[in-house]
């Protein structure tokens, strides 16, 4: 059984967000599904299949962390498209079953790839007692993303304060259902990158994410109301970095970045 792993929203190897890719003839059961997702040990291992013809989707679906299933995930579906296209196995825009609904990937012609993903709902609430001890910076706003991405997003002061950020992981897991989402305008649009982020999902079992597709989903919206622009790029400033490039099309937000094949192998179960 192939698996590959690819890095999402780079073009280079060993940066962007790593994601385990398998493509399958159907989803064995669950237990061996996060099984192979542990013993990958990324961020999210993506499990896809092909559907028959003539339904509103081409392939099934499914992402793992290394503890369990998540609702929807960026990165693993820009990787698990990356693999379609360069293994010939479908061409432009592929239709996936998921349980966020029907995501559509199309490889554009410049290599890059675009996610058509549902806009996260956001929604302002009270910055939770105690959650600026654990993140290391006091929060000017917080909003909630809504159901299907389940992150508390924050905007902090500064680039520089979002970029210095050393959180207190198991604290940062008792304010939000998946994770944290710290968030700052650019401090020189001219190096590429209208807005920054970081990711936290101890929860998850990932304290840090490197590229993290859906947080976009409700970044894009957040920083283009602000910013006056429906189209933006993100930095995501991990250690190992990557770009999104997003646009709002009203009630959907599309996703933007490449993705490389680093690892080829063969699961023996």
């Amino acid at each position: 059984m192939r698996i590959r792993i690819v890095d999402a929203f780079t073009d280079r190897p060993f940066t962007g967000n790593p994601a385990g890719v398998l493509l399958l003839d159907a989803f064995p059961d669950d237990a061996w599904l996060q099984n192979v997702a542990l013993e990958v040990n990324h961020a999210e291992t993506a499990f896809a299949h092909p559907l028959p013809e003539g339904g509103e989707a081409d392939w099934a679906l499914r992402w793992f962390t290394p503890v369990t299933e998540v609702a929807m995930c960026g990165h693993a579906t820009l990787a698990t498209a990356h693999v379609l296209a360069t293994t010939d196995a479908a061409r432009g825009a592929v239709r996936f079953a998921t349980r966020s609904g029907v995501l559509i990937a199309t490889a554009n012609d410049d290599g890059s790839i675009t996610l058509d993903f549902p806009t996260a709902p956001l929604t302002q609430v009270e910055v939770p007692a105690g959650l600026a001890a654990a993140l290391g910076a006091e929060p000017l706003t917080a909003h909630d993303t809504g159901p299907n991405v389940g992150d508390l997003l924050v905007e902090l002061a500064d680039e520089k304060t979002v970029l210095g950020l050393t959180p207190d992981h198991k604290a940062l897991a008792r304010h939000s259902e998946r994770g944290i989402i710290a968030t700052a305008v650019a401090e020189d649009p001219s190096q590429g990158h209208d807005f920054v982020s970081r990711c936290f999902f101890p929860r998850m079992g990932i304290d840090e994410d490197p590229v993290t597709g859906s947080a976009h989903t409700a970044l894009a919206p957040y920083w283009s109301e602000r910013l006056g622009r429906p189209d933006l790029t993100g930095l995501q400033a991990s250690r190992r970095s990557g770009l999104v490039h997003t646009r709002l099309h009203g009630d959907r937000t599309l996703l933007t970045g490449r993705a490389v094949t680093v690892i080829e192998g063969e699961i023996h179960t």
